[in-house]
């Protein structure tokens, strides 16, 4: 993924919306899956998201095309969890999975593994740490760029990031330590 920029040759709306659509189509869907937990919901909610593009002046959003664009992806999701007059907590065991292209049967049961463990891990965080550390790690927002898409100053970014990575780092070496001990 790139800075977050488009290149210098794309100069009209029609490209910048083909190269956003190119660049960030993919992550946006997983994020928006996080919150609706619903593929073609997902899909829906990236949709409204680029429609919402189209209709921005390319100047005002060119040089923070991916900030804008998970904001108002972020935004959208919890617009449509509000209308279904629920929340749900995001899925980060979706979002974590890398597609793979020729991989062995093998490799990809143990990436799965992987990231079931993971996932695990993730679910014992708080909400506001799960989002922080899915951005951050996933999409690779800055800590400016995640505190405009969560409404979080970058300094509570920072506080969420520090003590969700330490509680981590805490839990994964102690338990994958003792599985592996017991193998």
């Amino acid at each position: 993924m790139t800075s977050g920029s488009p290149p210098d040759m794309v100069q009209t709306q029609e490209q910048f919306i083909e190269w956003a659509l190119k660049e960030y189509e993919r992550p946006l869907i997983g994020y928006a899956q996080g919150f609706v937990h619903d593929w073609e919901r997902a899909r829906d909610v990236v949709q409204d998201t680029f429609i919402r593009l189209c209709q921005q002046d390319v100047a005002k959003v060119r040089d923070g095309v991916k900030t804008w664009l998970f904001t108002v992806c972020r935004n959208r999701a919890l617009d449509v969890l509000r209308k279904d007059s629920r929340l749900v907590e995001m899925d980060e065991k979706k979002l974590l999975k890398i597609p793979g292209n020729t991989v062995s049967a093998a490799t990809l049961m143990e990436k799965e593994e992987v990231h079931n463990r993971l996932d695990a891990y993730l679910q014992r965080l708080t909400p506001n740490q799960r989002e922080v550390i899915v951005l951050k790690f996933q999409q690779g927002l800055s800590y400016e760029e995640i505190s405009r898409v969560t409404g979080l100053t970058p300094g509570n970014v920072g506080f969420l990031l520090h003590h969700a990575l330490k509680r981590l780092r805490e839990w994964i070496p102690r338990e994958w330590a003792n599985q592996e001990d017991e193998s």
